[in-house]
């Protein structure tokens, strides 16, 4: 019998990663980057040599680093073999593998100052960019709805999941007990309400189902509701005299932010004389974006085209790139009037620290969050209410106003998940994944009530036959 051990994204929402073991191969479903502080940096520098000599191939559902992040060091550690994914995927994976290899190595080279003044242990980067190269010429790429035989005879598909570009649910078909048994991972389920995704693909079959459960829990606002929040805010930031300062996830998140200020701009309600987009990896997405249009949903790039020619520096003017170091620094010489979008996402490293540093303490400044935020990231701690932070050596006090807004969200909220999930007819065996405990806990209770559905939250190193 085929089997399915859980080594990842379980009781969390970072690390993907699924063991599938069948008579004839072994695949890693996912290998994905933990986030949120030091217990995750120490699982990201574990070793992964034993792994990297068992597994015959890798299969990622997409680029974002919590699903596909430690590829380069399974790499580093010896894997050789064949990395499927999506051709939008790959294109993502030249640009998030590589800036992530030069983030590490600022960070260990950073670390290592004072480690060299305290007679510590140096640190050496979780992988480098020649992994990352190595890693990027293994990875072969499969668009959606093509079946795949790979490794031990297991038929691979994708099929949209409308969350980023290249974003895919995985159906993978395989040999167990004589018989062919189909799992279906649902990756990471978009929001249906977000802009240039399509809405993800319902899939009526299959034996075993792994799911997301980030928002479990919750819905999110209605997208209407939110972009008038949104409004609401940058008017009273600009009321105020301060900055908006946006935590955005360089894919996804930042071109759906940018399109929605795009929109206000041409509506005539964005004040603001300047919107800075402070993060070179999330300018590079915004033009891949562009480059790969017809990925893209044609209806929001209709309303693009009739307030910008369809293009993004046209249907929002004020939009400057801040592409390197001193563009950066100059941003921070602004004490008011500007909307600064930058990484990462959750605070944990890039530009947005810099500017955290420089704009929390003011009570006029805002603080837009407009995604998760995971247990033990800076961002969490900010949403949390926290009255003091240390960033970049200095403690600085939060005066700023913190707001959430969750009906961004590139992942379905409860009753998308529910929706999605009850379209299975077989009535497969469910696994959630991808989610912290009470968000679980409140789906599968849900999954029952509403559609007589027993779901499983596994633990840490269980497995389960296929």
């Amino acid at each position: 019998m085929a089997k399915l051990t859980f080594l990842g994204a379980v009781g969390e929402v970072t690390g993907s990663r699924y063991l599938i073991e069948t008579d004839k191969s072994t695949l890693l479903l996912e290998c994905g980057l933990h986030q949120g502080g030091a217990q995750a940096d120490r699982a990201n520098q574990a070793s992964l040599v034993k792994l990297a000599r068992r597994v015959d191939a890798v299969i990622l559902s997409h680029g974002h680093l919590d699903h596909s992040g430690l590829v380069p060091k399974l790499v580093h550690d010896g894997y050789r073999g064949p990395i499927y994914c999506t051709p939008g995927t790959l294109d993502l994976l030249k640009i998030m593998w590589r800036d992530a290899a030069v983030v590490m190595g600022k960070d260990v080279e950073w670390e290592n100052k004072w480690r060299r003044r305290a007679d510590k242990r140096l640190l050496d980067p979780i992988y480098e960019d020649e992994d990352v190269e190595r890693a990027l010429n293994l990875c072969e790429p499969i668009p959606y709805r093509r079946l795949e035989q790979i490794k031990g005879s297991v038929g691979l598909m994708y099929h949209d999941a409308g969350h980023i570009l290249g974003s895919a649910i995985v159906e993978l078909t395989v040999p167990s007990g004589g018989r062919e048994r189909r799992l279906v991972f649902s990756g990471d389920l978009g929001n249906p309400d977000s802009v240039l995704m399509h809405s993800p693909t319902r899939l009526e079959h299959a034996d075993r189902v792994l799911m997301e459960s980030t928002y479990g829990n919750r819905n999110h606002r209605p997208m209407e509701d939110t972009i008038e929040e949104l409004a609401g805010i940058l008017e009273q930031a600009h009321a105020d005299g301060g900055n908006a300062l946006i935590p955005a996830f360089a894919v996804g998140r930042t071109q759906e932010v940018l399109y929605h200020l795009s929109m206000l701009y041409q509506a005539g309600r964005l004040k603001h004389q300047r919107v800075f987009l402070d993060s070179p990896m999330a300018i590079e997405v915004t033009e891949l974006y562009a480059r790969r249009r017809k990925a893209l949903d044609p209806k929001d790039l209709e309303r693009l085209e009739q307030n910008g020619n369809g293009e993004l520096a046209e249907a929002l003017p004020p939009l400057q790139f801040s592409r390197s170091v001193e563009d950066s620094m100059a941003i921070n010489r602004i004490q008011g009037g500007a909307i600064i979008i930058a990484g990462s996402g959750m605070c944990n490293g890039g530009r947005i620290r810099h500017h955290l540093k420089y704009n929390l303490w003011r009570q006029d400044a805002h603080v837009i969050f407009v995604g998760f935020q995971a247990a033990g990231t800076l961002g969490r701690r900010l949403v949390d209410g926290v009255e003091k932070v240390k960033l970049l050596g200095s403690e600085v006090a939060v005066k700023a106003r913190i707001h959430t807004l969750g009906g961004f969200s590139a992942h379905a909220g409860q009753s998308q998940l529910l929706d999605w999930a009850a379209a299975f007819r077989d009535r497969p065996a469910f696994h959630l994944v991808h989610g912290e405990p009470e968000a679980q806990k409140a789906l599968a209770e849900a999954l029952k009530r509403q559609h007589g559905i027993e779901a499983n939250i596994p633990g840490l190193g269980d497995s389960v036959e296929i």
